[in-house]
């Protein structure tokens, strides 16, 4: 009856296999949630993992990027000599404008510009007619003089023979006697001028006063030619020797001495030096310029310089033992010149220097600096006292390499 009743109200009684069933199916849940628990543990493991190694690496990121990386360079003594480069212009070791002494019309010339003349040659030559007449003119006052004096010197020896006889007065003798004197003195002022006359036409024939090339000619044939105008007819340069004039600053004023030998180039003649030397100074400072003004002499017997030609002239200068520094470490603030060095803790030491001679790439230091400093190359404007670095050592280069850093601009 109660199994007839379970029946009915619908509920069947447990087998006997169903409990062994259930539990098997609670072992392997056991499992999934084991094995769930365990994936979960590795997943959260990795997560730390890799959130530990991103933030070690960020971390050494960081500090790699707040690393500054800098270039230094030592300050050396000025043991090598210096190259002093200034500009200079070529001039002729004699040029001279050739001008007309006398006046008149060009008749002829015989060179033109690029000729090679030598002393004494003719130029040119004037047609002077007003000289011609007026040299005509002397010699015909010069006649009537020298005639006048005869007359005179006749007079006074016939009156000097009657004051013997004392026939005259010794007033009409001294008369006599002052005429001659007069005579002859007026003899002599014809010869000058007849001289003078002679030499100036002389002149129409204008020649070389010396050997050398003919630079210029300003005038043709049938130009009127006046002496007083002061214009020149040709001018006349010697090529061989040359000379240069060159501006030395006051600061290397003392570093330079007549006989010093020194290298003139020219930028169109490639791989060619001149050899010259400094031939005299003018031994004081121009107030207006602060620069002396030397004097330069080279051979040009091949003539390829030519006069008034743009030169680049390199002065040797002595070593003066002073620290040398490279231009790009100097920082200019408000506390005047600045360099900053790098001590043995890698840390920012800025020091104010007091600059010597500039020599282009590198500039003589005078205070400041005891020469075993590391410096720092362009240094940032940031750069700030006790900052850390991380120093490379900037290696020198050959100076056969590098011939510019013994140069000074100008």
């Amino acid at each position: 009856m109660s199994h007839d009743r379970h029946s009915e109200l619908g509920i069947h009684p447990l087998s006997e296999g169903e409990p062994q069933q259930r539990q098997q199916m609670m072992k392997r849940a056991k499992v999934v949630l084991v094995v769930v628990l365990v994936l979960l543990a590795a997943v959260a493991a990795r997560t730390l993992i890799s959130r530990a190694a991103n933030a070690r690496a960020l971390e050494a990121g960081t500090a790699e990027r707040a690393r500054v990386f800098v270039r230094v360079a030592p300050a050396r003594s000025s043991t090598d000599g210096q190259t002093l480069a200034l500009p200079g212009s070529l001039q002729g070791f004699v040029q001279s404008p050739i001008s007309a002494r006398s006046g008149g019309y060009l008749k002829r010339w015989t060179k033109d510009i690029g000729a090679q003349v030598q002393k004494g040659e003719l130029l040119a030559e004037l047609d002077t007619p007003e000289i011609d007449q007026q040299l005509s003119q002397a010699l015909a006052a010069r006649q009537q003089a020298a005639s006048s004096l005869e007359l005179a010197r006749s007079s006074m020896a016939r009156w000097e023979a009657l004051r013997k006889k004392d026939a005259v007065s010794q007033q009409e003798l001294d008369e006599r006697r002052s005429a001659f004197a007069q005579a002859s003195s007026n003899l002599a002022a014809a010869d000058a001028n007849v001289e003078r006359l002679r030499q100036v036409e002389g002149f129409k024939r204008i020649v070389a006063p010396f050997s050398g090339i003919i630079t210029r000619r300003n005038v043709d044939v049938g130009d009127l030619i006046d002496p007083g105008a002061g214009r020149a007819l040709f001018v006349l340069s010697q090529t061989d020797p040359l000379r240069v004039y060159v501006n030395v600053p006051q600061a290397y004023a003392n570093l330079v001495k007549p006989g010093q030998q020194v290298t003139v180039t020219q930028a169109e003649l490639r791989g060619r030096k001149f050899e010259g030397k400094v031939a005299r100074t003018a031994g004081s400072i121009d107030p207006a310029t602060r620069s002396m003004q030397i004097e330069v002499t080279l051979s040009n017997a091949d003539h390829a310089l030519l006069p008034g030609a743009f030169v680049q002239v390199e002065l040797p200068l002595k070593p003066s033992g002073t620290l040398l520094v490279a231009a790009d470490t100097l920082m200019f603030r408000r506390d005047g010149s600045l360099v900053a060095a790098v001590d043995e803790q890698n840390k920012v030491r800025l020091k104010k220097v007091r600059l010597g001679r500039n020599f282009g790439l590198t500039v003589e230091v005078l205070e400041g600096l005891s020469g075993n400093e590391k410096l720092i190359l362009n240094p940032s404007d940031s750069l700030a006292e006790g900052d850390q670095v991380e120093p490379t050592l900037e290696q020198p280069q050959d100076k056969s390499a590098r011939p510019a850093d013994k140069k000074a601009a100008s």
